[in-house]
């Protein structure tokens, strides 16, 4: 004879409220997320690139793939002789310039003595200061032109536009390049999921939803499952896709491009779900005993929260008891 006990309605189980044991529950359908895997690739938020400012020759590449590195951090330099010999040259004109600037500063002070004593005219004099005037002039265009080849080797740096990871180096030491160029590839800090879903899932992800992702198979991240969440969704659907990023607490931040599983809504339906311990396993198949004392063979699906989703071999109002 089974022994008398009070119904437990499943809703009840599924609102958190634990199945006394020995307890029967009331088999009832229940709408869930339809959760479909899919694979995501990490990516960085945003990459940028290190260009070269100058042309010359590349020298001093300091960095290399898979590198960490900070904003501001010089990442090789570009060499243009030809600045230098400019420089050189530069600092000749003016030492030459200094040297008459002198002579035409004494020539000016002896011509201002014979002026107040009357021997030399006004325009005499005139002439001396202008000389003097003129070369005071080329003198700071040069000092001008010196700090131009000054800054322009400066810009021989190759600095980092941002912190972060270099992804790929795009040249080689010694190689010769122009303004413009592509030095490196840099991965910014800030880490996600990107998913490419078939655009007929595009009506069932929204902004915040949560998304169920498995362990990194290439990172040393503990296994099990993690919840990210849809952090932006793209307008464009490319090649048939919806792209989508997620949010992931701890993703790491080395492989970029590494797939890791994900499983997200694609809408909703009914099922049953049954507290794992009215589940029992024999030879392969998997069974749920009745309250009238029947067993009933069922088909199960995935695991949700300590529950068992059942496919098949449920009615609405079976009552269930734990084996």
């Amino acid at each position: 004879m089974l022994k008398a006990t009070t119904p437990y309605l499943l809703s009840a189980v599924l609102a958190g409220a634990a199945a006394p044991a020995g307890a029967d529950v009331v088999a009832q359908p229940v709408l869930v997320d339809d959760l479909k895997a899919v694979f995501g690739q990490v990516a960085s938020v945003d990459q940028t690139h290190a260009r070269t400012r100058i042309a010359g020759t590349l020298r001093e590449l300091s960095v290399d793939e898979g590198d960490l590195v900070t904003k501001g951090q010089v990442l090789a330099v570009v060499v243009d002789e030809k600045l230098q010999l400019q420089a050189v040259a530069l600092d000749a004109r003016l030492e030459s310039l200094k040297a008459r600037k002198s002579l035409a500063r004494t020539n000016l002070d002896r011509t201002g003595e014979l002026r107040k004593k009357g021997t030399v005219s006004q325009a005499r004099f005139d002439e001396s200061q202008t000389e003097v005037d003129v070369l005071l002039q080329e003198m700071a265009a040069l000092r001008a032109e010196r700090k131009l080849i000054t800054q322009r080797t400066r810009e021989g740096a190759v600095l980092a536009p941002t912190s972060g990871r270099i992804l790929r180096i795009g040249k080689i030491s010694g190689s010769v390049v122009v303004p413009g160029e592509d030095v490196a590839l840099i991965a910014a800090n800030r880490y996600i999921l990107r998913l490419r879903l078939p655009e007929r899932h595009a009506k069932y992800v929204h902004v915040n939803d949560p998304v169920k992702v498995g362990a990194r198979g290439l990172a040393a991240t503990p296994a099990g499952n993690r919840v990210g969440h849809i952090r932006q969704i793209y307008p464009e659907i490319q090649d048939g896709r919806v792209v989508a990023d997620v949010d992931v607490p701890g993703l790491g931040d080395f492989f970029v491009g590494e797939r890791v599983r994900v499983w997200i809504s694609s809408g909703k339906r009914w099922t049953y779900l049954v507290p794992k311990e009215y589940v029992w396993v024999r030879l392969g198949v998997s069974f749920i005993r009745l309250a009238d004392g029947g067993e009933v063979v069922v088909q199960t699906g995935a695991n949700r929260d300590g529950m068992v989703e059942v496919l098949s071999g449920l009615h609405s109002g079976d009552r269930l008891v734990q084996p």
